[in-house]
């Protein structure tokens, strides 16, 4: 493994291979003149946007720029800054009633640091009652309020023009697997060999490595997914490979959300009174519509989760029909995708040709299109395995 460049130091050191947007969100903490009220942080899955802009709002708090010890660049990290307010979608989108919440948030003075900073993570996710509710928040700011906005690319279905074109946009790219393995090894104690491993098959989402890295689980399903293409050989192996894609995206569904969804649950009955005598009987008979409305919020999250794992399971299955494709295609110009599977690949290249693994790269994308569409995930997982199932 080659030499990472060294980290910067402080808050930036959170953010991996971006030296460019570093240098960019660095100068405008440091010179008001570069400041803006709207960012707009774009770039591919595991990037690293939300921690780009949570690093931003650290330095805008820090009267040091961001030197990572002081009580406000720690209490930004941590999530506990009264002046710096991160918006995360619990479920599929962020609504008009999350994005009026946070208009009104945004229309306060700070209470005590330099800035009011409003961050949304997944802006893309907003609906358009609630992008139109951010928009005329936007384009007539409070002084000292500055919003962080997050999404995967400036595509106008991500973010919409009216909103794009009144941001400072902040491109990140995808990081170099050495700079990757380079913070596993230095920042979380990884084994270099295990690091090398992990950053490499992590498709360049740091996120995901360090899963990779930590968790064997991780690892152990992320090999059951790359079996699937070679196990395609009927139409009952399509037919039960679809099942197990499912099965285990509902099994890590339920594991994150069984203890979260029981302890929000007991924690709403409680302030409601239920279980209560006197005049809590009141206050329980007027709670339903709350539980009801939490019970909607939790099955919201736990389909955004469920479907957040099988794409993770579909991209890693493009990455493999993509390697296959470029082995097929007579060469290496570019690093595979999943290169501790290259035997896999080149078994698909040899039985599929280029032309085979470009139409199973289709049936991915298009899986993930049906999903995000609303079509079950088991009708559309059984489609795709089908639309994969290897030649005779």
């Amino acid at each position: 493994m080659s030499s990472a460049v060294a980290a910067p130091e402080g808050v930036w050191e959170q953010v991996i291979g971006q030296p460019a947007v570093v240098a960019e969100l660095r100068a405008a903490v440091a010179d008001p003149a570069a400041m803006t009220h709207a960012w707009l942080f774009t770039g591919p899955p595991g990037s690293g946007r939300s921690v780009a802009a949570r690093a931003f709002a650290a330095a805008l708090q820090c009267p040091d720029g961001g030197d990572g010890t002081c009580h406000e660049c720690r209490t930004v990290l941590a999530g506990t800054h009264a002046d710096v307010h991160v918006i995360v979608p619990d479920g599929l989108s962020i609504g008009a009633k999350e994005a009026r919440d946070l208009v009104r948030v945004a229309g306060r003075a700070p209470s005590g640091g330099r800035w009011q900073v409003i961050v949304v993570e997944d802006a893309d996710r907003m609906t358009e009652s609630a992008a139109n509710a951010v928009l005329k928040m936007i384009e007539e700011p409070p002084p000292r309020t500055v919003f962080l906005l997050c999404a995967p690319s400036l595509h106008p279905d991500d973010v919409p023009v009216t909103i794009r074109s009144r941001c400072r946009v902040v491109g990140l790219r995808t990081p170099r697997v050495d700079d990757i393995a380079d913070v596993l090894v230095r920042r979380d104690g990884v084994d270099p060999a295990l690091a090398a491993w992990s950053a490499a098959a992590s498709g360049g989402h740091v996120g995901r490595a360090r899963r990779l890295a930590r968790d064997e689980d991780a690892r152990l399903a992320r090999k059951a997914v790359l079996d699937v293409p070679l196990a395609l050989v009927s139409l009952a192996a399509c037919l039960d490979a679809a099942d197990d894609l499912v099965g285990a995206a509902e099994e890590e569904t339920e594991a994150a959300t069984s203890v979260l969804d029981a302890a929000e649950t007991e924690a709403t009955k409680a302030s409601l009174g239920f279980g209560a005598r006197g005049p809590g009987i009141a206050a329980s008979r007027g709670g339903a519509a709350q539980l009801k409305e939490l019970e909607r919020r939790q099955k919201s999250r736990a389909t955004r989760l469920g479907r957040d794992s099988l794409d993770r399971a579909l991209v890693d299955l493009a990455g493999l029909y993509r390697d296959a494709l470029v082995l097929a295609a007579g060469g290496e110009p570019v690093q595979l995708l999943h290169p501790d599977r290259r035997a896999d690949a080149g078994e698909l290249a040899r039985r599929l040709g280029a032309e085979g693994a470009l139409r199973r790269i289709d049936a991915v994308l298009a899986c993930r299109l049906a999903l995000e569409q609303n079509v079950k995930p088991r009708i559309a997982l059984e489609a795709l395995t089908v639309a994969l199932r290897l030649p005779v």
